[in-house]
């Protein structure tokens, strides 16, 4: 019996198989455990901004910690969309539940529906394998049309299991976290007075002025300061 064609058939079947290429392993921070809608959504909407994301991280591979120095680009294990889309995703999607409200950020929407602006800035993603998911933002809300902001930062560090699915899971609900501040912040906002129309004042001092009368125009109050939430470190709320 002549075993060199079937010897040669499995030594190129085996170097095949030693070529191809390894399986790559995609991950989101969309999909986590559903929340009950509050039984008294907000009378607002939101925009959530697109959100800013370390350069460390602007890219589809995972990028996990090995030291305080030192990263590792993961080829085989990649976010399904960018980090910050994962993100920006994940928080609305937060912040919807939460909060009640409607996202409508690049999307019309009545004039009549107060509108509160998120923006956000990370300035730390982590991932430290078997130990803990880091995220670490600074974020801020605005009421549209107005010079009303609440500043705040927020650090979010969640312990892990090993693996990195247990990875993902920890950065998810590090954005719950942030989420939940972030809702908080919103609704101080919301619990302001609504400004005075600047051009109000305006009209009555020219009117008076008109007349011949001299016109005492009063500066609009500046807006309280309104504590950040408690998850978060101090920042400012004021207006600008």
């Amino acid at each position: 019996m002549k075993f060199g064609p079937l010897m040669l058939t499995l030594a190129a079947a085996g170097m095949l198989a030693a070529c191809a290429s390894p399986t790559s392993r995609f991950y989101t921070l969309a999909g986590g455990e559903a929340r009950p809608v509050p039984s008294s959504p907000a009378a607002f909407y939101f925009e959530l901004a697109p959100v800013d994301m370390p350069q460390q991280v602007t890219r589809n591979q995972l990028v996990v910690q090995t030291s305080p120095a030192q990263v590792q680009v993961l080829e085989q294990d990649r976010w399904s969309s960018l980090p910050s889309d994962e993100v920006r995703r994940a928080l609305s999607a937060d912040l919807t539940q939460q909060l009640g409200a409607i996202d409508v950020y690049n999307t019309p929407h009545p004039e009549s529906v107060p509108v509160y602006r998120v923006k956000v800035n990370v300035q730390r993603f982590e991932s430290w394998p078997g130990e803990r998911a880091v995220l670490d933002a600074v974020w801020s809300v605005r009421a549209a049309g107005s010079s009303n902001v609440l500043t705040c930062r927020t650090v979010a560090q969640e312990p892990v299991g090993s693996g990195y699915d247990a990875l993902v899971d920890g950065h998810r609900k590090a954005v719950d976290e942030l989420a939940s501040a972030i809702s908080a912040g919103m609704r101080s906002v919301a619990s302001l007075p609504p400004e005075a129309p600047a051009a109000t004042a305006a009209s009555a001092a020219s009117g008076v002025a008109a007349k011949g009368k001299s016109a005492v125009v009063a500066r609009p109050a500046k807006a309280p300061l309104l504590p950040c939430p408690s998850s978060g470190a101090p920042a400012t709320a004021s207006a600008s």
